[in-house]
């Protein structure tokens, strides 16, 4: 009894925890576009906008210097709610290894890393809204596309290491497993790594990273550690299965067709409410949030459909991992451990499933590795 009792309370725990972090999100989206709002269509971009130009005659300048007072302004306002759900709760949850100076500090580190590779792509869309005339979406859609393979290319090696220290996993049988899965892609990865993802938090994690030269696949110490080699080896299979079913590239191929597909409707809207509002140029710096306002509203209406085709492709690294580990016990219960690490919701609401999640519920996972088995035995 004592273990129902046990095992209910963690559920309870799970869908407390989930429920609260759906409620944040939905908080801070919605606090994100009215802010948004307000500063595109009540006249307080003008102010911002006329007092940069007061210390700054340069007109890029002039725009950083907007940017970081708006982004300064939307940041002091979503502290509370940032650092309740990304300390509070956590701590409330038992989750985080964090003190408040260590969540501090991630914070200002992470905002400094986003203004330092946020710079030149701000200073290429004000560049291009200047220069391009009514192409000016194609050619910035195309420096983000740029940019973003050159930043997946980098990111393991230059990125992530300002966060996490990486090092190559020490045991070396284990080791030897996971490179026996990875077949003639040994030689087109730098090899798996493992990082301290336990500074932060008692959560566990996987991925496969990089792209070119600087692929490679990571996984978190809390996984190494509180994982049975078996089920690292199917967590491990996972990641390998988003590379053999090419969604790595399939996912450049997305971000490129809704780069565009979102700048150039998002740019007709801008261009028609900008006489409504009384500008004249599309490059004003203070007509500039109504684009961005525009562009956070098709984000959030896209969102579903993303998180759709990232659970499509789960499924299909889930269905290889199971192929190649064969080991269906083994995947059930590293999904199970996972959910209980975590604090995982194994079965969502459906709706909030479809809004919310980039990846199938657990109990979803464990049912499709069920029918997996069934299946192999009886063909």
């Amino acid at each position: 009894m004592d273990i129902f009792d046990k095992s209910d309370s963690r559920t309870q725990k799970s869908k407390k925890y989930n429920r609260i972090k759906i409620i944040l999100s939905i908080t801070d989206i919605v606090m994100t576009i009215a802010m948004l709002s307000v500063l595109a269509w009540s006249g307080i971009s003008a102010v911002i906008a006329s007092l940069v130009s007061g210390f700054f005659s340069n007109e890029y300048l002039k725009f950083m210097a907007f940017l970081l007072t708006a982004g300064a302004g939307f940041s002091l306002i979503g502290l509370p709610l940032d650092f309740y759900g990304g300390y509070v709760l956590e701590h409330r949850f038992g989750l985080s290894n964090q003190t408040v100076l260590k969540w501090l500090a991630e914070k200002i580190k992470a905002a400094a890393v986003s203004l330092v590779l946020g710079a030149p792509l701000s200073i290429a869309f004000l560049f291009f809204l200047r220069t391009a005339g009514g192409l000016w979406w194609l050619f910035f859609g195309t420096a983000v596309i740029l940019f973003s393979v050159v930043l997946a290319s980098i990111a393991p090696v230059v990125i992530f290491p300002l966060f996490y220290k990486f090092k190559k996993i020490e045991n070396e049988e284990l080791m030897e497993k996971l490179l026996s899965l990875l077949g003639d892609m040994r030689k087109k990865t730098t090899g798996v790594y493992s990082f301290n993802m336990s500074k932060d938090t008692k959560k566990a994690n996987a991925g496969f990273t990089g792209i070119g030269g600087s692929r490679r696949i990571i996984l978190s110490d809390t996984l190494l550690e509180k994982f049975t080699d078996a089920e690292i080896l199917t967590v491990f299979a996972h990641e390998v299965g988003h590379y053999r079913k090419r969604h790595i590239l399939k996912n450049i191929a997305i971000s490129v067709a809704v780069t565009y597909s979102s700048l150039y409707p998002c740019g007709l809207a801008y261009g028609m409410s900008l006489r409504a509002m009384g500008f004249t140029e599309v490059h004003d710096i203070a007509a500039i949030p109504i684009l961005l306002f525009y562009l956070s509203v098709w984000g959030l209406a896209t969102m579903p459909l993303m998180n759709w085709i990232s659970r499509r492709f789960e499924v299909q690294a889930d269905a290889y991992a199971l192929e190649a580990s064969g080991d269906v016990t083994a995947f059930i219960s590293s999904m199970e451990k996972l959910a209980e690490i975590n604090l995982a919701d194994r079965d969502p609401h459906p709706l909030a499933e479809f809004l919310f999640y980039s990846h199938p519920s657990i109990k979803k996972r464990t049912g499709f590795a069920r029918d997996f088995g069934r299946n192999r035995i009886t063909s």
